[in-house]
């Protein structure tokens, strides 16, 4: 079952990067179910002889939900993050960073590129518990903050329904992120802070981020 879910979240990043590019909301979605071969050296997922145009909803879980590891890969992956430029006094591991994470498992090196690239990750990170909704959008908030490709922008707060539910480290970022539209209220104007969050969810919150930075480098002055 683990190798499973193993497969499942690399094929997921795979595809991530392909819908990210095509921008596209019929996109969203993600494969669970193809032939598919496994780079060991690389932890890589690669799709055998699959077009974008061949992908259907039948091979797809769009809600289904996203650990910690997966959330933060899909982060980097969709932002282009890396360790380009960073010097290190001996090679890094994802352990040196996160006591629980596994420095063979196949989400290591997002782990290490995270703790040196904005994410707000607490020391004793779970790699393998589940993401909330609030979490993944504090979580692409803070790195995209952290890196200016964002401002940090001044707002009224909206009244929540299930503020209380809400952790008030977080308050902050979910604000500006519904400021900038990049995730919403439902009709009830709840936000539902501790739901985990599906993959089609997380892909659109990072869909949404993507847009309003395109929007921006063509027009900086606005």
């Amino acid at each position: 079952m683990k190798r499973n879910r193993t497969l499942l979240a690399l094929s997921t990043f795979a595809i991530l990067s392909l819908s990210l590019m095509q921008h596209d909301a019929s996109a969203a979605t993600f494969l669970t179910e193809r032939p598919i071969t496994w780079d060991k050296d690389t932890s890589h997922i690669m799709q055998d002889n699959l077009e974008q145009n061949e992908w259907t909803n039948d091979f797809f879980l769009p809600e289904a939900t996203i650990t910690a590891a997966e959330g933060i890969q899909m982060i980097v992956n969709a932002l282009d993050l890396n360790l380009d430029g960073i010097r290190f006094v001996k090679a890094p591991l994802a352990s040196d960073y996160y006591k629980k994470a596994n420095n063979n498992a196949w989400y290591a090196n997002a782990l290490i590129i995270a703790a040196n690239q904005g994410f707000d990750l607490p020391a004793d990170l779970d790699p393998n518990e589940m993401w909330t909704k609030e979490t993944f959008v504090h979580q692409l908030m803070s790195v995209m903050e952290s890196r200016n490709t964002i401002p940090k922008i001044k707002i009224s707060p909206v009244k929540l329904g299930d503020e209380s539910e809400m952790n008030i480290a977080y308050q902050g970022t979910i604000q500006r992120a519904l400021a900038l539209g990049f995730t919403k209220l439902d009709d009830k104007g709840n936000f539902h802070p501790k739901d985990e969050i599906s993959r089609k969810e997380s892909v659109e919150l990072i869909q949404n981020a993507r847009k309003y930075i395109k929007e921006h480098e063509k027009t900086p002055n606005k």
